[in-house]
């Protein structure tokens, strides 16, 4: 009997367990949250772009919407945090050296999120209590095979969000005078290097413009030199010195593409005063923008949106211009420039936790991520109301309006804010979705170029000609050290190299390469290499 009742004891205890574990998985999420007893305050980065005509960044009437429709609800104070978008790394020094870093902190780059990690500015997180507070977003992460990206040295401190259609760079365009290039012979933007650089040339003889393209310092680390790798590109290599966070100039494809700059700053393309300007690379406002907006050259691009104020400026001040997209293949050069194009990484934004977050803080982040993957919710932060913002089309799918009233939206359809979420907006099909984001109000409809902008570089992508960079899975301490001093020598190397005697260009290219090596560039080169031996990086992609 003894032995009978221990067994029914320990039965009925077993049956218990399983009905607390399966009571705890049901109640995992949404359904499971109270407001908190005391009141918790979380902040939340949001790009500052400096757009002029739109609403703060930080306090608009899309933030004070979360604010009611999430935060009161659940006892949060929301507080958004503006980070300029072309400084992202000295805002956050100034926060984390002023212990008053965000809750959350993100980026789209994995080493500044790396560096954040191991500097000790974010907290290691258990991704069960996350999955158990925010298992949608949990699930999409699993969905979109991300969960290998979460970890570093170790440790997991990083959870992904979407990137739709991430092997594209659809949502960036750069647009073309195709008016000037019909008054040079052309019915069709240049397709291979070939045509552009006759094009360039007789706008340059026709007088259409003093200098056809624009040119300036770049302001980032990131040297676009991809087409100018041979294909398929050492894996070896790459892990050395493909990079968003350090420029790999010390590299055969910067010097084929200095080169390029070279030959065309001698054949009178651009402005020999272009070492005094910056090139914001489409993330602002600068020189380049405003010398196309003004007619004075041929080609700019930035990020498509509904509302891009930079082609409404442009059409007013040139009202009988012709625009296009440019071809990805008009760089195309056999021996120098396969066409091949950076893949945005297969994820989104890097999302991390401050270490000076508290235990109901981190709880409270992990909320706000699980309420905005909410359909409903993304809908609304998406597209706002109804008859002002967006109209529902035949398909029942929203269109977006040219709206700058009370309850306007910021940058690229409050992306943002969204971005805690996904990369870009997605809405049905790629064409659906490039529909919905094609910039409206203007003389010209670009969705169909668009579209088969999107089909071009859909090509190089199947071809395997795009791919991103390395992810590690350990810190690169050397990057942490070096990588301000290399951006600096990068940037006078960048002026000196285009403006250079042809005949000295060779030399000069490895002279600069000695001295950018010695400066640190080794360093980081042989710490990658010997990560990326250890089996501690990611891979390239498979060629089809």
């Amino acid at each position: 009997m003894k032995r009978i009742l221990s067994l029914v004891l320990a039965l009925a205890m077993l049956l218990s367990m399983g009905m607390l574990t399966a009571a705890s998985a049901e109640s995992a999420g949404m359904e499971a949250w109270e407001p908190f007893a005391e009141r918790v305050t979380i902040t939340v980065p949001v790009y500052d772009r400096s757009k002029a005509g739109y609403p703060a960044v930080d306090d608009n009437y899309w933030t004070h919407w979360v604010q009611e429709n999430f935060g009161d609800k659940y006892n949060i104070e929301v507080k958004y945090v503006a980070i300029p978008r072309g400084d992202v790394m000295t805002k956050y020094s100034m926060l984390i050296a002023a212990d008053d870093t965000p809750t959350i902190m993100m980026e789209y780059d994995y080493p500044k999120v790396a560096q954040w990690a191991n500097d000790g500015a974010m907290t290691e997180i258990n991704l069960d209590e996350f999955k158990t507070v925010a298992p949608t977003f949990y699930q999409a992460m699993v969905d979109h095979n991300q969960l290998g990206y979460t970890d570093i040295n170790g440790k997991t401190y990083f959870v992904l969000t979407e990137r739709p259609y991430h092997d594209t760079t659809f949502a960036f365009a750069n647009f073309v005078r195709m008016d000037w290039l019909r008054k040079v012979g052309y019915d069709h933007v240049p397709q291979n290097y070939a045509e552009h650089k006759d094009a360039m040339n007789k706008m340059i003889e026709a007088g259409l413009c003093e200098y056809p393209l624009g040119l300036g310092i770049p302001t980032n680390a990131y040297i676009t030199n991809f087409a100018y790798r041979d294909f398929p590109v050492d894996e070896a290599e790459w892990a050395m010195h493909s990079s968003l966070g350090t420029p790999s100039f010390a590299w055969y494809p910067t010097k084929r593409m200095m080169k390029r700059l070279n030959d065309e700053y001698h054949m009178g393309w651009y402005s020999s005063e272009f070492d005094l300007e910056k090139n914001s690379g489409g993330q602002g406002t600068d020189v380049l923008q405003t010398d196309f907006i003004n007619g004075k050259t041929y080609m700019y691009g930035g990020y498509i949106a509904n509302n891009m104020a930079w082609l409404t400026a442009f059409y007013e001040n040139n009202p009988d211009a012709e625009l296009a997209v440019a071809s990805p293949f008009a760089g195309v050069e056999e021996g120098i420039n396969t066409g091949a194009i950076r893949a945005d990484n297969p994820f989104g934004m890097i999302v991390g936790f401050s270490s000076l977050a508290t235990k109901d803080q981190l709880k409270a982040a992990w909320m706000l991520m699980e309420w905005m993957i909410q359909p409903e919710n993304l809908f609304t932060l998406e597209n706002g109301i109804e008859g002002e913002t967006y109209k529902l089309g035949e398909d029942g799918l929203p269109v977006m309006l040219d709206y700058t009233g009370e309850h306007m939206m910021n940058h690229n359809n409050n992306i943002d804010m969204t971005c805690l979420v996904h990369a870009s907006k997605k809405v049905g099909t790629i064409e659906q979705t490039i529909a919905q984001m094609s910039p409206v109000g203007l003389p010209q409809d670009f969705t169909e170029m668009l579209i088969n902008n999107y089909y071009d570089l859909r090509k190089l992508a199947d071809e395997g000609k795009a791919y991103s960079d390395p992810v590690f899975a350990v810190a690169i301490e050397s990057e942490s050290e070096y990588s301000a001093t290399l951006l600096s020598l990068w940037q006078e190397y960048y002026a000196k190299l285009v403006k250079c005697d042809p005949a000295e260009f060779d030399a000069l290219f490895e002279q600069y390469s000695q001295e950018f090596k010695d400066a640190g560039y080794q360093e980081i080169m042989d710490e990658r290499l010997a990560a990326y031996e250890a089996g501690n990086t990611t891979h390239l992609p498979e060629i089809k």
